[in-house]
């Protein structure tokens, strides 16, 4: 099996409308363009428990999971993706929403759900550092799962 670049996975995000009907083709914008760094967030809430019917070892049992990605890099200003996310920055509630997709670095298997953009950082940093970007994409219930079509 081959190893595959993290470069090759790409994000994407379009507006949010509150009918959650997924957008069309042309709404997405690809999260890219001065991006350097994408890290995985993951936030799984446990239950150990110790039955009788066992040794009594407890058993953990994962009762939620929060899935999403954490981006860093220099924010460009004219970039669509990062001015969808940048025009949130002093927004609340459902103004933090957007649809979020995630295509495998195979290019065969996209993720796509209702999110919510966190934590965002337009500029900042030394003096001669480029400003900087920086925002929490996590999506908001268990993204829909299927083939890329099209690609």
């Amino acid at each position: 099996m081959p190893k595959m670049k993290n470069a090759l996975r790409k994000h994407y995000v379009a507006p949010w409308t509150s009918d959650k009907v997924e957008p069309g083709t042309d709404a997405w914008k690809w999260l890219a363009d001065g991006v350097t760094t994408a890290e995985v967030e993951n936030d799984e809430e446990t239950d150990d428990v110790a039955y009788y019917n066992g040794d009594g070892t407890p058993e953990t049992t994962v009762t939620s999971v929060k899935y999403g990605y954490t981006f860093e890099g220099d924010y460009i200003k004219e970039d669509t993706a990062q001015a969808i996310i940048a025009g949130m920055r002093f927004l609340t509630g459902d103004q933090r929403k957007v649809w979020f997709k995630v295509v495998d670095a195979d290019g065969k298997t996209q993720y796509v759900a209702p999110s919510t953009v966190s934590e965002i950082k337009i500029g900042g940093g030394e003096a001669a550092e480029f400003e900087a970007f920086e925002c929490t994409i996590s999506w908001n219930s268990v993204p829909k799962q299927s083939a890329v079509v099209g690609g």
